[in-house]
């Protein structure tokens, strides 16, 4: 299931399309930023006068969204922090998450997953209530994460799902159920999906496949993609 996910999303074909000054093209590295994402990039040229530098993104062909080039700086390397210490951390996740939703990306570090994954754990924390799945690879992953999930289950009214391979006995916490992978292979996959409330509209979710030292998958923020995440995991989630 969760590589069948994977692979529809390489379907999709996203465009960045960068328009900056005749004089700006050396200091923009848009192509190598975004190098390990599946996606293609042109430049074109703006005029001498012309609006700041920005890039408009398109998905099999269609305008997606348009964003400034100067918000595109060290996205995937934003300060890692737990749920709810900064008020403005999740600004950059969300340029993230909308510049990049649903595209493939590959070779990509644990630490970029992680700040990725906090963007996720930051919003299902600062809505308060629906369910949040995670998959750890191993028990013995999410003892690292631990004081950040309790904070999530003790100081909201999340129903908070762990998953993952059972090498290390967490302790009991109320707020959160533990689970073993439910699928064959399950340690090769960094999931993590939210399921908020009420609202589709903030749902949700991350599915890495691990090769090696690094991982391809994709995040995203639609929420019957985001369902079906979910439902990899525990097959009662989906909406």
């Amino acid at each position: 299931m969760f590589d069948a996910l994977i692979g529809r999303a390489r379907t999709a074909r996203s465009q960045f399309t960068v328009y900056v000054g005749a004089d700006d093209r050396g200091d923009v590295d848009v192509a190598e930023r975004f190098a390990n994402h599946d996606v293609h990039v042109e430049y074109r040229t703006l005029p001498s006068g012309g609006p700041a530098p920005f890039v408009v993104v398109e998905r099999d062909g269609e305008f997606a969204g348009a964003i400034a080039l100067a918000d595109l700086a060290d996205l995937l390397e934003p300060p890692v922090v737990r749920p709810g210490d900064a008020d403005d951390v999740s600004d950059g996740y969300r340029v993230l998450f909308e510049v990049l939703d649903d595209t493939v990306f590959t070779a990509m570090a644990r630490r970029e997953l992680l700040a990725v994954s906090r963007e996720i754990e930051e919003r299902a924390f600062r809505i308060g209530t629906g369910v949040l799945h995670a998959g750890f690879q191993s028990m013995s992953r999410y003892r690292a994460q631990f004081d950040v999930y309790r904070t999530l289950a003790t100081d909201t009214d999340l129903d908070v799902h762990v998953y993952g391979a059972d090498d290390w006995s967490p302790p009991e916490v109320p707020g959160i159920a533990y689970h073993d992978y439910p699928v064959v292979d399950g340690e090769r996959y960094w999931v993590i999906a939210f399921l908020g409330g009420d609202e589709d509209s903030t749902a949700n979710a991350l599915l890495a496949r691990q090769d090696g030292d690094a991982y391809d998958g994709f995040w995203t923020d639609d929420p019957d993609i985001a369902s079906e995440v979910a439902s990899a995991l525990d097959p009662a989630a989906g909406r």
